[in-house]
């Protein structure tokens, strides 16, 4: 196991906030998309990416590589601007975002772009393909881990409770659902569309390991996410409490920003908050 120095969370603070700035540009770029998603899990991608999954960009189809599944795929922007800052294909691509034949489509394509297992769309599907992988690992001997991300808005959906039962069931140890708990969807609050809560015990009735942390503390989250790994004989879930809009002051909150990019005077106001954050996080060194 690393060791997670602070040298080393510093190097992972300063690359979540190149992810984030990665976020807005190709939001711009696009004209469309999803803002308050992509950023505030910025930092869980960096941390998955950077520290905690094992994979290779070099390889992107290394049979042995943790698989990462994205259920939740309008927050597709930030997986892209984290497989970009880690090697994966070069950043520039980032501005091809939702362009016509582009790789980078509004939800993630399994075939076009390396290392993605799957093609996200209808929510809810995420968990039942991370349970299929998870088992058949289980079946082939296979050591690889399964991370799915998922929003917590999509657990409004049928699928995903049954995938929980199914994953319980079959004592999937090597498969952890993240879940970003920043309590927005389009419409609202999602404890005024559909409440959710006690999320938590919810999991805990499905006979699954429960953690919660700070979604936006990179240090804390990937403790939590290394004990959720290490549990045996059931999945494991964490809890990733988040702030919507994640790193730019205005979008903090507010789930107006949840299905709208920003336009060229509010991205210049955003990358120049970035940068900011970029000097406080170099001036801590």
């Amino acid at each position: 196991m690393q060791t997670l120095t602070s040298e080393r969370l510093t190097e992972l603070k300063l690359k979540a906030n190149d992810v984030r700035q990665g976020i807005i540009r190709s939001l711009l770029a696009a004209g469309s998309g999803h803002s308050a998603g992509p950023l505030d899990m910025a930092d869980v991608f960096t941390a998955l990416y950077g520290y905690l999954l094992r994979h290779d960009p070099q390889r992107p189809d290394w049979e042995d590589r943790d698989r990462l599944l994205l259920s939740c795929g309008h927050i597709a922007p930030v997986r892209y601007s984290a497989m970009a800052n880690f090697g994966y294909f070069p950043v520039e691509e980032l501005l091809t975002l939702r362009k016509f034949g582009t790789r980078l489509q509004g939800h993630p394509e399994r075939v076009t772009l390396p290392s993605v297992e799957t093609t996200s769309g209808p929510l809810g599907e995420g968990l039942a393909q991370g349970v299929g992988i998870a088992l058949g690992a289980k079946l082939d001997g296979k050591d690889f881990h399964v991370w799915v991300v998922t929003s917590d808005a999509e657990h409004q959906c049928d699928l995903h409770w049954e995938a929980m039962m199914t994953a319980a069931k079959f004592h999937l140890d090597n498969l952890t659902c993240v879940i970003d708990r920043n309590f927005i969807q389009i419409d609202g609050s999602t404890e005024d569309v559909m409440p959710l809560e006690p999320l938590g015990d919810k999991y805990r009735a499905f006979n699954w390991e429960v953690f919660e942390c700070d979604g936006n503390d990179i240090g804390a989250f990937i403790e939590t996410a290394e004990r959720a790994r290490s549990v045996k004989g059931r999945p494991a879930v964490v809890v990733a409490n988040t702030v919507p809009g994640k790193g730019v002051p205005y979008m903090e909150g507010d789930y107006t920003w949840h299905g709208k990019p920003p336009n060229a005077q509010q991205a210049e106001e955003a990358l120049r908050e970035l940068q900011t954050a970029r000097e406080r996080i170099l001036a801590n060194v």
